[in-house]
């Protein structure tokens, strides 16, 4: 008997998929509901953001890659203004409220990638997947978690629900260019 007949026979595959995630759920699976509506560009004409354009890659790396139907991102970091800084080192330079707001426009900097990355059409995207923040702060920071929200909330005010993703918030004591916050992100989009 072939391998995948005796899982199929047993009802494992099923049941793997269900525990590993690779089955879709009603609420992850991509909803034709979205298709041409621009609902993330209207979201964020409400929200007063206006995307930069997509940052290019400063090294030996792709900004991103789409393999599949799955986008992941290279890390990003954040805008850095008068208004809201993003360089420097969090409990030192920046305080939580500045940190927070640095990671909000690495979200920014994110959601230009990955418009780039969907031909400029947001609403390819079906869910966020994952984003994995880093946080450069001083030795005993605690607040990495509330920092990276900055970036976690911003995905979700954009896309509802399915711009949270899992996620990973870890503090560091150094990041290139002394930038407050790096996030790396993967997405589910329509191909």
């Amino acid at each position: 008997m072939e391998r995948r007949s005796f899982f199929r026979n047993l009802g494992i595959s099923t049941l793997l998929a269900g525990s590993f995630g690779l089955s879709r759920t009603a609420q992850a699976s991509p909803s034709k509901a979205y298709a041409g509506k621009n609902l993330a560009e209207k979201r964020l004409k409400e929200l007063g953001i206006t995307l930069p354009e997509a940052p290019k890659a400063m090294a030996a790396y792709v900004p991103f890659r789409i393999v599949g139907n799955m986008l992941y991102v290279a890390g990003q970091g954040p805008i850095h203004s008068e208004a809201h800084p993003g360089i420097g080192k969090v409990g030192l330079d920046l305080n939580d409220e500045q940190a927070y707001q640095a990671a909000r426009t690495t979200a920014y900097n994110i959601l230009a990638q990955v418009k780039k990355a969907c031909d400029g059409d947001l609403d390819r995207v079906v869910q966020c997947v994952q984003i994995q923040g880093i946080v450069n702060c001083v030795d005993g920071y605690k607040n990495s978690p509330r920092v990276i929200n900055g970036a976690s909330e911003l995905l979700r005010d954009v896309f509802g629900e399915r711009g949270l993703g899992a996620r990973a918030a870890i503090g560091t004591n150094s990041l290139p260019m002394n930038i407050a916050c790096e996030v790396l992100s993967i997405f589910e989009i329509r191909t």
